[in-house]
């Protein structure tokens, strides 16, 4: 023998496993299953997310007939805190959990460039990779002071730079760079951070291969530009030396050109100066001339 039982749903219960499963910097994908197996009917659930920062709430309604419910959380902002609670239509009891969203990334390439009396803080726009990013938002600069074990809030900019002064010698510094902070402190940005050695004797080593690097760049350029300049000028000289070279000897061949015999006679060096070039070369003697010899 046996028996059929069919439970009665109870639409008191709460939905059971919620999770979240993906967060980004405005969104947020959280999962949960049905208060029972297998519903037989259209569920509706109500998801309240509480933004814990600005104090307000929004409510989204989702209806599903499947075990298994799936849901994404829009229009959050960045390195935000909410506390998420789903629950059935008819208030039952409730699923709750919190959720950090991402926040802003930190901006790159930070650098040092060191002056006189002073430093110079530089950083690519953070707009350049966030969407949701606004310039007139701008950065906040922090400082620590490893010696003093001191964290120091310099100020905040809408710039792309930020000049830093009255450092101590023997001290050494690393500076931090994000999106500036919002509600007092609790919405930021990553910080990008960079170390700063003792003053005057040990840069950081980014900043200051992007010194040297500048400053080799700066006499390297010229002396290049010097040396194919010179280059050029040592091509011109031995063209025209060659140019005037070839033109003596073409001038020097012409005055030598013989039309009689239909080409150059170049005499040697005891030659040289003899003004009878012209007298007609002697072949023999004749037998019946007497030869006399002084």
């Amino acid at each position: 023998d046996y028996v059929v039982v069919k439970m009665i749903p109870d639409n008191r219960l709460p939905p059971r496993h919620l999770h979240s499963v993906h967060t980004g910097k405005t969104f947020a994908v959280i999962k949960w299953e049905s208060p029972y197996d297998s519903p037989d009917q259209d569920m509706l659930y109500a998801v309240a997310v509480k933004d814990l920062v600005r104090k307000t709430d929004k409510i989204y309604k989702v209806k599903s007939r499947n075990s298994t419910v799936e849901y994404t959380i829009k229009k959050l902002e960045p390195g935000g805190k909410y506390h998420v609670i789903v629950q059935l239509g008819n208030m039952s009891k409730e699923s709750s959990m919190k959720i950090n969203t991402v926040p802003l990334s930190a901006p790159d390439a930070l650098k040092i460039i060191t002056e006189n009396d002073h430093i110079l803080l530089f950083w690519k726009s953070l707009a350049l990779k966030e969407s949701n990013f606004n310039e007139s938002r701008g950065y906040e600069i922090h400082m620590f002071d490893s010696l003093m074990n001191i964290t120091a809030y310099l100020g905040n900019t809408t710039e792309n730079f930020f000049k830093v002064s009255n450092l101590k010698i023997g001290h050494n510094y690393s500076f931090s760079v994000q999106a500036r902070c919002l509600y007092s402190g609790q919405m930021c940005g990553e910080p990008a951070t960079l170390l700063y050695d003792e003053l005057g004797t040990g840069e950081d080593s980014s900043a200051a291969k992007s010194g040297r690097s500048t400053d080799v760049a700066a006499i390297v350029v010229p002396v290049l530009f010097l040396l194919l300049v010179t280059l050029g000028i040592g091509f011109v000289v031995l063209y025209m030396r060659h140019r005037r070279l070839q033109n003596s000897f073409t001038a020097f061949a012409n005055s030598h050109y013989s039309s009689r015999l239909g080409s150059a006679i170049f005499s040697s060096g005891d030659d040289l100066g003899d003004e009878d070039d012209e007298a007609p070369m002697i072949t023999g003697f004749s037998d019946d001339v007497p030869m006399v010899i002084a």
